[in-house]
Order: structure tokens, then C-alpha cells, then sequence
């Protein structure tokens, strides 16, 4: 595990995630396709290890019952992805794209893959959870 740093498109919010985790999910939900335009590619940072700058420029909305989304409000970005059934103990779901370097990470698991594009398949030997897996091992209830 490393410090890494790393920062929105104009800077306006940047960040320092400490002891993060060389491993990221891949989500395949629909939600997350429309926000990242694809899969989305994120690392799990502890909220306790997470050091914000520009918090002012955050802006945050509830995306379903158990998540919110964020983004820079001056370029637009993309920030990140948090539960909110854990409340502000909530880990942050950052993009990988945002961190300075992304040398070293490698993919764990990919989510939602009965939700997944037929246009791409990542390699690799890593765990794949369909949707109802996720919502089982989160505790969340479906979406009807």
C-alpha cells in the first residue's frame, strides 16, 4: 500500500488518499456506465484516509437509496462514488483516472457483469459478481 495523490480535471478539488490498496473494481451497472460513459474503474479509499482540498467545489447527489455521486462543480469531473448505509464512515470509490499515477494497480473483481457491455471483456482471473451477488453481499434490497 502507497499514498497516492490526485485531482479533478481543472484541479479545483484535488486529493490524498494514504495506505491505498493496489487492488480496483470494475462496476458494469447501468448507473455507472452512464456517469463514466463505460465501466467504471475505481479504487477504495477508508474515508479515514482521505484528505480533500477544495471541498468547496464538491458537489454531491444521492444517485439511488444507497449512494451518492460526486463532481467538481467547475469542470464537471467525475469524483467519486460512496455507500451511504455506512454514513460519513463511507469509503470513497475513486476513479482511477483522477490519481497521478496509476502504476501498480491491478483489477480484483468486476461487478454487475450481468449488466456488462458486450463490447469489451477484461481480462484476467479476478472475482465477477452479477447484480443480485452484489445486493446480497451489500445487504441492499433490488431495484423494482
Amino acid at each position: 500500500m502507497t499514498d497516492r495523490s490526485g485531482h479533478c480535471l481543472c484541479g479545483a478539488v484535488s486529493f490524498t488518499a494514504t495506505d491505498v490498496k493496489k487492488g480496483f473494481g470494475a462496476c458494469h451497472c447501468k448507473m455507472c456506465q452512464r456517469w463514466a460513459g463505460a465501466a467504471m474503474l475505481a479504487v477504495t479509499v477508508p474515508a479515514t484516509e482521505m484528505r480533500i482540498e477544495g471541498q468547496d467545489s464538491v458537489r454531491t447527489r444521492a444517485t439511488s437509496d444507497w449512494a451518492t455521486r460526486s463532481w467538481c462543480d467547475v469542470c464537471g469531473s467525475n469524483l467519486w462514488y460512496r455507500l451511504t448505509t455506512d454514513g460519513d464512515a463511507a469509503a470513497y470509490e475513486v476513479p482511477l483516472g483522477l490519481f497521478d499515477d496509476v502504476s501498480g494497480f491491478t483489477l480484483e473483481q468486476e461487478i454487475f457483469v450481468d449488466q456488462k457491455s458486450d463490447a469489451f471483456e477484461l481480462k484476467g482471473d479476478h472475482a465477477r459478481l452479477t447484480e443480485a451477488e452484489v445486493l446480497r453481499k451489500f445487504g441492499l434490497q433490488t431495484a423494482t
